[in-house]
């Protein structure tokens, strides 16, 4: 007998999906719990709910599929036809998309109901989401903080128990630093591994698709769905299977390991780096794995980085730019209005030289160790309406900290996963685990073994009221 769901499930994916099989739940009252849910969360972490065309697909489930039935959110920026295609923006807010993302029908077609859309930062620009088009998301540990950015609506939403799944995307850190600011865990795949299509944008290669759920096998199995090859994206990979199928069988042990809190390169609260030191030690002893003492220095690459975005925005605001002006968030603005007056020959030379010294010193690292440990955020959760820190523990920080930890892997493109290792001040505090290339089989696992050793709350502790 299927109970009535008065809540959303507040467990992993794969378990719902198994309620779903076994008549506990239906995909109907699970749709119905999830829309209930948004409509008086304070959250601010939908845009757009297609709530008839969802329920029309959830009478409709086949549960045999390996997200039937699933409620599945989107971020924004994603294309799901006829839905929003804002970018987060006023300066867009009248576009609709005409058309479904490759990631979208392999989501469809494995049986997920796409449901309604997440906040982003505006052009996923910003690791906080706060728009002039939609307010500010809110971070469900504590409604003052920023959930991060750009995927902030995805891991508010997964986190303060709205939705077990969602899109999520990560071009300077946008997957991994929402997920450590709520406490879930969040994969960067390797560069192409899940493909851009349709009308792919090249953009500066640095941005990369993925997911938020609440658990390791939930990945695993988002992986098994929506990678491989894609003809309309000619820089994604080769298929590969059993993600779920095959994840804690690696041997772990003697893969070697440099431990970089700060990768050399941002300034990150002493809390921070006692914590990432101590759950690097124990995954260390958990895994069997070899500690290297290696220099790690990344190039503090943000400014390069934000430069080489600029002409994908200039691209999408098209003729509405510069008149449109008004319209952007300030840091938009004021990146296009200066990309307009320093990005010039010299300009992309300096960008490709940054990208050739941040893939040669990540390369040199990568020669000597299999994984390299840092944090993922410089501190805990930030302010959700504020500007973006520019101290951190009392000291000034230089204007990219908050992606000096994050950055260079997606310049690089190899994978990194955020692990939640527990709080400080009561927020999240995230464990970054990089590999090379391919390898992110080696960080599911690890991810896994923190998992099964040390599980972290699948939910955001209910604040109280």
């Amino acid at each position: 007998s299927v109970t009535m769901a008065d809540a959303p499930w507040t467990a992993d994916t794969v378990s719902l999906v198994e309620a779903f099989r076994t008549g506990e739940r239906s995909p109907v009252d699970e749709l119905e719990a999830v829309a209930a849910a948004i409509e008086t969360s304070d959250l601010n972490a939908f845009t757009f709910v297609d709530l008839d065309q969802a329920l029309d697909a959830a009478r409709r489930a086949d549960v045999s599929r390996p997200l039937g039935g699933v409620p599945v959110a989107v971020k924004q920026g994603v294309k799901v036809r006829g839905w929003p295609a804002t970018e987060a923006s006023v300066a867009l807010a009248d576009l609709t998309h005409d058309l479904d993302a490759t990631m979208v029908t392999r989501l469809r077609d494995a049986g997920a109901i796409l449901f309604g859309q997440t906040t982003m930062s505006e052009f996923a620009g910003l690791n906080q989401t706060r728009t002039k088009l939609y307010g500010a998301t809110r971070n469900p540990w504590d409604l003052e903080r920023t959930p991060g950015g750009s995927s902030g609506g995805s891991a508010a939403a997964v986190s303060g128990g709205l939705c077990t799944m969602a899109t999520a995307g990560d071009g300077g850190g946008s997957t991994r630093i929402p997920t450590a600011f709520c406490g879930l865990p969040g994969l960067k795949p390797t560069y192409g591994r899940i493909p851009k299509g349709p009308r792919m944008a090249m953009g500066n290669l640095t941005a990369v698709s993925g997911c938020l759920t609440r658990s390791v096998r939930d990945i695993a199995r988002y992986y098994d769905i929506v990678s491989g090859f894609d003809h309309r994206d000619p820089f994604s990979l080769p298929r590969v299977d059993g993600w779920e199928r095959d994840l804690g069988t690696r041997t772990l042990a003697g893969l070697t390991v440099a431990v970089a809190p700060t990768l050399g390169a941002a300034v990150v609260r002493p809390e921070v780096v006692a914590m990432v030191e101590d759950h690097a030690a124990r995954l260390i002893a958990d895994a069997g794995l070899v500690r290297r003492s290696v220099s790690v220095v990344a190039p503090e690459g943000s400014y390069e980085w934000a430069m080489s975005g600029m002409a994908h925005i200039l691209g999408e605001l098209g003729d509405r730019w510069p008149a449109c002006a008004d319209e952007l968030t300030p840091p938009i603005r004021f990146g296009l209005e200066l990309a307009e007056k320093v990005y010039n020959l010299e300009m992309a030379a300096r960008v490709e030289a940054l990208r050739t010294e941040n893939n040669e010193r990540m390369a040199a690292v990568f020669d000597q160790v299999d994984l390299v440990m840092c944090a993922v955020n410089p501190d805990v959760a930030f302010g959700a309406d504020g500007p973006i820190p520019r101290q951190v523990a009392g000291h000034d920080v230089p204007m990219g900290n908050n992606g000096a930890l994050t950055i260079p892997a997606n310049f690089f493109g190899n994978p990194a996963i955020a692990i939640p290792i527990g709080t400080v001040d009561g927020l999240p505090v995230g464990l970054q685990v990089m590999a090379r290339h391919h390898r992110e089989d080696q960080l599911l696992d690890l991810a896994l073994l923190v998992e099964r050793e040390r599980p972290w709350p699948l939910l955001a502790p209910t604040p109280p009221s």
